[in-house]
């Protein structure tokens, strides 16, 4: 269940480190920039120039400059080196086809803008498959851009697929031997160090559980010889790293299949196990008592249990192999509730005082996340369909067939409600709309009016705007050159060879550093300077270019008004309310599960609503992210419901699993039990009323009973009560910063705050 994962903004640093100079990263990001520009400039050129003059074939020579160009320049596939000549390489059989396939529609207008309509959104929706194969989709939408138009030309086919293909292998060998990207961290490097710093504090936890001295098995501090500082604060910090906010997009497991799903699923419960550990951290344990001596001794065991697996785990995630022996924090877990349930309902003397009781409850849910790492990272390596995997509603994926899971993923976006489905909407409507007036009016290279819409729609109305208007100014400064350009030299073609290959350097390198003026100045140079060596040219093609890029942008922007002009930020909120409103549900279900007479006679409460609702929400949230605007100040904490869920979801079906009471529980403690969770449950009712921009329901009143079950003198609690109790709470708590954190709620004029 992955979230943020686009990049957010640096965190701020403490009062202490105000005067320590951050690094500079825009250097590395500049350094690429300019290595890309060579790379893809000495593709374009190796093709270019050979085809024009040595064979004469301008056909091959248009696809063999523009394939390195589509998707160098304007497909921001993610990775290294290799990983990007990779997609490249498996994206050219894709390309050749939609060439051919816009070659055939060109014949007529309404059919390529059919065409256009269909492989628009298709292309574009494949962002829901990972950055991969979105960050290609544009470069592949270009190629059946060129292809769609007059003149209708099927003999020319094998020419264009001769060039496209020859200017792909040449761009991908560049990638990989013309300074290339270097590598990344992957993601399970990163999960490995994660999951290693979970096992160094386990091991800590366990040894202060014990009452004994930490191992110093830690890695040391260079400035001062110590052990590196595993705080609550370090430990939550070395969650936050495998946040897909934190990672390159090239290594976030974000695809349908098993290994990115489980993947995904390991990261989450690395990272609930560190928070675990941070709070433990927080809350260190008093001095035994006899009573509480074994305990003590029962919870160091299961934490040693956890560092063991933790470094096991780790071990697996850096070698590639899975745990010989998988499954032994499941007996562990059960050995661990036996124990407990044996302590609480022995001699009164004898059972555990509440507080070590709560720290059991706090020690369960560790292993039960050490459990859900272990498997995840099992499944992930492994890669194969299984048998299913405890508890099936997480691990549903672990026994379904790829086709299956592919399916899911695309039809569980196919609604209003996907910032997917959105976006390859706005984009085909647009793309399709271009293709039309273009055909209608007869543009001459109106092709430029579909890349104009390719390049400058953004996700909002006023992006999109911000993004025409910079690039008006540039192709009107561009056109004026070219036209001052083609006036000057006239036919010399020589001359216009001369400034190519420059001059795309210098529109490569300097428009993504400069900005979208400069880039659509520059590439009207380097167009008309391209054009003017396959055709004789006049300073007319400059005017065609700002003609075209005009009517590109002006259909852009009108597509961007009148499809989601808010981009994410309304969607974020539906979708929010939706997860929200599934909450409740899923809340008292479990609930009534647990207190059900006899125990294990009620249904467990269908995880599906929730999971699906929290897809939507994280694809919107991530949207929401990577839109310009204030994310903090004013707004609901969104990531905070996203986390919330994945809690619920969790103590849903291990609460179930290892703490069914083995007799029926108290009248009074099921009553606390079932006001707390009712009372839950209306707060995510009225949370997600707020965001939905509805009525909300009353504020729900405070229970009536005044202690909780463990608080009851003279009657010890038993372990399952403990659990409840603990799962209750930390609801109650992240729930609350939820409703601190929505501003109608302060106001008391709900839809009026800035969202």
């Amino acid at each position: 269940m992955d979230e943020d994962a686009r990049p957010t903004a640096p965190p701020r640093r403490a009062t202490a480190e105000r005067n320590v100079p951050l690094p500079d990263t825009r250097k590395p990001e500049r350094t690429e920039i300019v290595h890309r520009a060579i790379r893809v400039t000495v593709a374009a050129s190796a093709g270019f120039y050979p085809l024009v003059y040595g064979l004469h074939q301008p056909h091959m020579a248009i696809y063999a400059l523009f394939g390195p160009v589509a998707l160098g320049m304007l497909s921001p596939i993610p990775g290294s080196g290799r990983q990007r000549a990779a997609v490249m390489l498996r994206a050219l059989p894709v390309g050749l086809v939609l060439v051919a396939l816009g070659t055939a529609l060109a014949v007529r207008t309404w059919a390529a803008v059919l065409g256009m309509l269909v492989v628009g959104f298709t292309l574009a929706f494949a962002a829901v498959a990972g950055p991969r194969p979105a960050g290609a989709a544009p470069g592949l939408q270009l190629f059946y851009i060129l292809a769609c138009f007059p003149p209708y030309a099927p003999d020319t086919l094998g020419a264009r697929l001769a060039g496209l293909t020859l200017g792909v292998l040449l761009l991908a060998a560049c990638e990989v031997f013309l300074l290339p990207a270097p590598p990344t961290v992957s993601y399970r490097e990163s999960l490995a160090d994660a999951v290693e710093a979970a096992g160094r504090a386990a091991t800590g936890a366990a040894a202060s559980s014990a009452g004994t001295a930490a191992p110093d098995a830690g890695p040391r501090d260079s400035s001062t010889g110590g052990p590196v500082d595993s705080s609550a604060d370090r430990l939550r910090a070395i969650g936050h790293q495998v946040r897909f906010s934190r990672l390159p997009p090239a290594e976030r497991p974000a695809g349908a299949g098993r290994m990115d799903r489980a993947m995904a699923q390991a990261g989450v419960a690395a990272r609930t196990l560190l928070d675990q550990l941070a709070r433990l951290s927080d809350n260190p344990p008093t001095a035994a008592t006899r009573r509480g001596a074994d305990a003590a001794a029962a919870s160091a065991d299961l934490l040693s249990r956890i560092a063991a697996l933790c470094a096991a785990t780790a071990a697996a995630l850096r070698t590639g192999r899975p745990n010989a022996l998988p499954g032994s924090m499941e007996q562990a877990i059960r050995d661990f509730q036996a124990l407990r349930i044996r302590q609480a309902t022995g001699r009164p003397e004898a059972v555990p005082p509440v507080a070590e009781l709560r720290r059991q409850a706090a020690v369960l849910g560790m292993a039960e996340s050490a459990r859900m790492l272990e498997t995840a990272v099992g499944v992930g390596l492994d890669g194969r369909r299984t048998r299913p995997l405890p508890p099936r509603e997480l691990f549903w994926y672990a026994d379904t067939g790829t086709a299956r899971l592919w399916w899911r993923r695309l039809v569980g976006n196919m609604t209003l409600h996907s910032v997917q489905f959105q976006n390859a909407a706005r984009t085909a409507l647009g793309l399709g709309a271009a293709r039309l007036v273009a055909g209608s009016l007869d543009l001459s290279h109106g092709f430029w009016v579909l890349l104009a819409v390719l390049t400058l729609g953004r996700t909002t109305a006023g992006e999109t705007w911000a993004a025409v208007r910079s690039a008006l100014v540039g192709t009107l400064a561009g056109a004026v050159a070219a036209g001052t350009l083609l006036l000057v030299l006239g036919q010399h073609t020589d001359a216009y060879a001369a400034l190519l290959a420059p001059g795309m350097l210098a529109a490569f390198a300097l428009g993504p550093l400069l900005g979208i003026a400069w880039a659509q100045g520059l590439f009207t140079l380097v167009v008309s300077a391209a054009f003017a060596q396959l055709a004789p040219a006049s300073w007319q093609l400059a005017e065609a270019r700002i003609v075209d890029v005009v009517t590109g942008s002006v259909i852009g922007l009108l597509c961007g008004l009148l499809a989601w002009p808010a981009g994410a930020r309304r969607e974020v909120r539906r979708t929010v309310a939706g997860l929200l409103d599934s909450y409740g549900p899923l809340i008292t279900g479990t609930v009534g599960a647990l207190l059900a007479n006899p125990p294990g006679a009620a249904p467990l409460p269908s995880t599906y609503p929730t999971l699906h609702r929290l897809r939507l929400a994280e694809t919107a949230y991530a949207q929401y992210r990577s839109e310009p605007g204030e994310h903090s100040a004013g707004h609901a904490d969104w990531h905070a419901v996203l986390i919330t869920a994945n809690h619920i979801l969790v103590g849903s079906r291990w609460l179930p699993r290892f703490d069914l009471p083995p007799a029926a529980v108290t009248p009074d403690a099921a009553a606390w039990a079932r006001t707390t969770a009712d009372r839950l449950a209306l707060t995510t009712a009225r949370l997600a009323a707020l965001c939905a921009g509805n009525r909300p329901p009353p504020t729900p009143s405070p229970p009536p009973a005044p202690h909780t079950p463990a608080e009851v003198p003279g009657r010890p609690p038993l372990p399952m009560l403990i659990d409840l109790e603990q799962w209750l709470k930390g609801l109650t708590a992240e729930l609350g910063h939820i409703e601190r954190s929505v501003p109608p709620l302060r106001s008391g004029a709900p839809g009026k705050s800035r969202w």
